[in-house]
């Protein structure tokens, strides 16, 4: 290292000096120091204590972890007030980046305009869109392809249950990805025109609900073939009182989430077709989406990433590829790269 005559500089050049021939010697510049260096700090609105909804958090720290990232996260418990509050909380706090999972269609906009605002990145997780479309800019929306899923169970159920009519028992009736999912059903059946969908009951996510709904489709006399379920918890529920009744050969009972209460009554039988959804793996991919951004690895913004629609039946249930665990499980780290390249990319290559 070359020092130079400091005696020919005032003190505080001499100073000056002295730290640039040292930041250059080390190779310590500023631009040498990637914001993936910086210490980070996510903040994660989650909008209640759903199982759904904890596994998405789980999935979301866990990637934050793999990345070096510090979470802070926030529970709205289902009460838009507090949901905003905690929008406000993450910003007061100085996160790097924010996430959401909104429960109700406004909170993902009123969070895409707040962070706006403060210059804080965002991530929407299962909004459906709503905050791209409603034109405040985001870094991306983190979904599962609802439609896709609609169209893929009226394809299966065409081909394998020709002529049968269909009930649904769906999740919130004024949840948009129900509305998305279902829509896209009844679409794609008038079109194949194989199948009729003979009623919809709100199981509000509730499985006391879907049972009540399930027994009093049956006491009403409405004949119908297929069963279709929104979730795998309501579904268990539902398949339990058929049994009961004496009945679940009746029916056959479809579901959708892939969960670990779902694939049990796969193998056994009893649940005859769903489509994995694994939330923990949703979480993972937002924390990655928004690490890309953050770090300034790509500074893409109004993202839309859509998770794959990946069937499972009985002859599938044991394939990690097809049944996404909800907990980690190595297999989210080959799916990623598999479906998102990219955003595996930023991943350290001893992530396990």
């Amino acid at each position: 290292m070359i020092i130079p005559d400091f005696w020919r500089y005032p003190l505080v050049n001499k100073i000056s000096l002295f730290l640039i021939t040292l930041m250059g010697t080390f190779g310590l510049w500023p631009e040498n120091l990637s914001a993936s260096q910086k210490d980070l700090t996510f903040g994660y609105i989650t909008p209640g204590p759903d199982t759904w909804y904890k596994r998405d958090v789980d999935g979301f720290v866990l990637g934050a972890k793999l990345l070096g990232i510090k979470t802070v996260v926030l529970n709205s418990d289902y009460d838009a007030q507090k949901e905003v509050s905690n929008i406000e909380s993450l910003i007061t706090q100085g996160v790097d980046g924010m996430a959401i999972f909104s429960f109700n269609q406004q909170g993902a906009i009123t969070a895409a305009k707040k962070c706006k605002d403060a210059g804080i990145p965002l991530v929407t997780v299962d909004n459906c869109g709503q905050a791209l479309s409603s034109g405040n800019d985001i870094v991306a929306a983190v979904d599962f392809d609802w439609k896709a899923m609609g169209r893929n169970y009226a394809d299966y159920i065409a081909q394998n249950y020709p002529g049968k009519k269909v009930a649904l028992i769906t999740g919130l009736l004024e949840h948009l990805p129900v509305q998305m999912i279902t829509g896209a059903m009844k679409a794609r059946m008038q079109e194949l025109g194989k199948n009729e969908i003979v009623a919809v009951r709100d199981g509000k996510y509730n499985p006391a609900v879907a049972v009540n709904q399930a027994q009093d489709l049956i006491q009403s006399g409405l004949k119908f073939d297929v069963l279709w379920i929104m979730n795998e918890d309501m579904a268990a529920a539902v398949i339990r009182y058929l049994k009961n009744q004496g009945i679940l050969g009746q029916y056959t009972v479809i579901a959708q989430n892939g969960s670990p209460v779902g694939i049990p009554l796969v193998k056994d039988g009893e649940l005859n077709y769903t489509i994995s959804s694994s939330p923990g793996w949703e979480g993972m991919v937002a924390a990655l989406a928004l690490n890309q951004y953050c770090s300034g690895a790509s500074k893409k913004s109004n993202q839309q990433i859509m998770l794959p629609v990946i069937p499972v039946g009985k002859d599938t249930v044991l394939d990690k590829t097809k049944v996404v665990p909800w907990e980690y499980d190595p297999v989210w780290l080959t799916l990623t790269k598999q479906y998102f390249p990219q955003l595996a990319s930023s991943l350290p290559a001893n992530a396990r």
